[in-house]
């Protein structure tokens, strides 16, 4: 792995390399797939057309990454390109083979590779000994980030199998039911390297989905199948953020929870299934936090608690007299169109008042004051908290 602050191998690289390699890229991802598994006596004697598939998969997916690297300090793996790897040796845990195979594959794909280029960059201009060192270089390092990861999915499986999946599993159902003593859920999570356990975001996946959430989400979440659909538990974290997850589940069917505190598990659950209710079966991911509104409007107290939290975030640090008279403000301003007038007749406080507090919700709130979600939200919130007579005394 490339040390904090050094040049990675692949910048080193000729520019010219993945404008010479890419026109013969097909061919080069046949060839190699079919010699590193021809060379590879474990992997030989497979007759299994999806084994072949994916082999074949995961030559595109390193070659393919491979050139996009050239002439950039990017790490060797992001996420969804590590994930194929991870997934590879798993597979040959699953399968009970070692992973020398794999390993040797590597070793026999990084020796193609160094030709393929070599000869690639030589059909358009002649090579010199220093280009060839840093492609060697730079191959030798990406082939062992391949390797890295091919291990890491060996050994997930390998504890999956002896045991550990016994206490991931205690974990989910501690938070699902949510009715654990604090101390035994922190103790559960402290046993399978959760030490500071924080907010969970739940996301419902079809069944068939499982094992596949269980591999690629590794160490950072939880799957639990139930009856009809699986349930995936991620720790926060730069993998639980919406991004991350859009990216990941693209084309899915996924519904996406709200990020609460542990504790609050079965409720962000619960609007994640009542908001697979309202989606349907399209394609995902589909995310809780845009139909919180839609879960209140229709009754339902848990979506009304995450959203008044979320809207009413900005305000949590002011003492409850500025705060209430903040949303008092507010509250008329939304239902006034932002007519100070209005706002001032309305709370019997003078204009300069009103034109005060606003500032203060400028800077407390800022473009989503502009933003017409934000502020249908916001008096959906609150309308519920402030279904009363707003305060008069005048002050600000």
């Amino acid at each position: 792995m490339t040390a904090p602050g050094s040049v990675a191998p692949w910048r080193r690289l000729p520019a010219d390399l993945a404008a010479a390699m890419r026109p013969h890229l097909p061919a080069t991802v046949a060839a190699v797939a079919v010699a590193v598994t021809e060379a590879t006596p474990a992997f030989a004697t497979i007759a299994d057309d999806k084994f072949a598939r994916d082999v074949r998969t995961a030559v595109q997916v390193a070659l393919d990454r491979f050139l996009d690297l050239v002439g950039t300090d990017e790490p060797a793996l992001p996420p969804r390109f590590r994930e194929v790897f991870v997934a590879l040796g798993a597979a040959e845990a699953r399968e009970e083979r070692g992973p020398e195979a794999l390993l040797a594959a590597l070793r026999m794909a990084a020796r193609l590779l160094l030709r393929t280029a070599s000869q690639s960059l030589a059909r358009l201009r002649p090579v010199d000994t220093e280009e060839l060192i840093d492609l060697s270089d730079a191959i030798t390092a990406y082939v062992d980030e391949l390797a890295a990861a091919s291990t890491d999915g060996f050994a997930l499986q390998l504890r999956e199998q002896a045991g550990e999946g016994d206490r991931r599993r205690q974990l989910a159902e501690l938070l699902l039911r949510g009715d654990g003593l604090p101390n035994a859920v922190e103790a559960a999570a402290a046993r399978i390297g959760w030490p500071d356990l924080d907010t969970v975001v739940p996301v419902l996946l079809p069944l068939d989905q499982a094992r596949d959430a269980r591999f690629r989400y590794g160490a950072d979440g939880l799957v639990v199948e139930r009856g009809r659909d699986a349930v995936l538990l991620l720790r926060a974290g730069p993998r639980a953020a919406r991004t991350p997850l859009t990216e990941a589940l693209a084309g899915r069917w996924a519904v996406v929870g709200p990020d609460l505190d542990w504790p609050q598990v079965p409720a962000a659950v619960r609007l994640t299934e009542l908001a697979a209710g309202l989606v349907g079966p399209e394609p995902g991911p589909v995310f809780v936090d845009d139909h919180l509104v839609a879960l209140t409007l229709r009754g339902e107290p848990g979506a009304l608690a995450v959203l008044t939290a979320r809207r009413l975030a900005p305000l949590a640090d002011l003492r409850p007299a500025q705060r209430e008279n903040l949303l008092v403000t507010l509250y008329a301003w939304l239902r006034h169109w932002g007519s100070r007038a209005e706002v001032s007749a309305e709370l019997f406080v003078h204009p300069q008042t009103v034109s005060y507090r606003l500032k203060r919700l400028r800077d407390l709130y800022g473009a989503d004051l502009d933003d017409p979600t934000a502020r249908f939200e916001l008096l959906v919130v609150l309308a519920s908290r402030l279904g009363i007579p707003p305060p008069t005394d005048g002050r600000g």
